[in-house]
């Protein structure tokens, strides 16, 4: 079983290969049985070529291993490129399965290469990450932690950009009660997926857990609310003591009271405490979903 500190592995050195007539075979026919190749026919004296390659190279590392490619200089492999009627570079083919499955010839946007490269990784499916998610997410629910960031873990060596998968490793690590790896993990995001909605919520359940730290006892801090209904730090502080003995609803429905007696207090405390919440949970959390529509309808009333 890997440690909650498992760190996502880095994308596959050979993403980029130069390929001659003698490793063709292996490195575009074979690798394809497992995940799409792409061929880049083309030539040192090729104008085009120089715009063209670094273009496709961009968007190959960009898709984190989904899809290869193989670089084939047309001067020194005429066989090759006579065999699949090369007869203008530059040339792109996509191999899926041992077999061309796309392709397009001369110089092409940025946009058009990055559909292109879309469209050749969707022929290979999820290669199973999505039921892998599915999975980890069950193991958090169940309390499983370590196994879920085992789950989490493998599946962002596959796809090191994966939001939902590196929101759900910093998750496990504060399911774990490990915040300081959580929050090391969390910084280490990389900037693509910084702040991503999965990202964002991993970093709010942290917020919360540190604040559960901290917490005051739930029975005191209620007599103290019902003694005196107006003292809005006491009702803040029950908020937070019921938000971290797992009591969600009830911390939610004691901030809308507060945001509804005075919502300036302590410079909008209560909205960005419920914020805080509405982000550690899943969108279509029920609670989310209910104390979203009354705190809306408390703003615009």
């Amino acid at each position: 079983m890997l440690e909650l500190g498992t760190t996502p592995a880095a994308a596959p050195a050979d993403l980029i290969k130069d390929v001659s007539e003698a490793t063709f075979m292996a490195d575009v026919i074979d690798a394809s049985k497992e995940v799409p190749v792409i061929v880049d026919f083309w030539a040192p004296w090729c104008g085009p070529c120089k715009t063209l390659t670094p273009t496709i190279e961009g968007a190959v590392k960009e898709a984190g291993g989904k899809v290869r490619l193989a670089k084939v200089n047309v001067d020194e492999n005429q066989m090759i490129a006579g065999q699949l009627r090369v007869q203008s570079i530059p040339t792109v083919y996509a191999f899926w399965q041992g077999q061309p499955v796309d392709g397009f010839q001369g110089a092409q946007p940025g946009s058009e290469v990055k559909a292109f490269i879309d469209r050749v990784v969707a022929l290979a499916g999820d290669g199973g990450l999505g039921d892998a998610l599915e999975a980890a997410e069950e193991m958090l629910v169940q309390g499983a932690a370590a196994d879920a960031a085992q789950t989490f873990a493998a599946i962002l060596g596959e796809e090191p950009k994966n939001a939902v998968a590196y929101g759900g490793l910093v998750r496990a690590h504060v399911a774990a009660g490990q915040l300081d790896q959580a929050e090391t993990l969390l910084a280490q995001a990389p900037e693509e997926i910084a702040t991503a909605p999965e990202i964002e919520a991993a970093k709010a359940q942290i917020e919360l857990a540190r604040q559960a730290e901290n917490a005051g006892p739930v029975a005191e801090l209620r007599a103290r609310v019902e003694a005196d209904p107006s003292d809005l730090q006491a009702r803040f502080d029950l908020a937070q003591a019921l938000q971290a003995a797992g009591e969600t609803e009830a911390a939610v429905e004691e901030l809308l009271e507060l945001f509804r007696r005075d919502r300036e207090w302590n410079e909008g405390a209560a909205k960005a405490q419920l914020f805080t919440i509405f982000d550690a949970l899943s969108a279509k959390d029920p609670i989310a979903l209910a104390g979203r529509r009354k705190l809306s309808s408390m703003i615009f009333a």
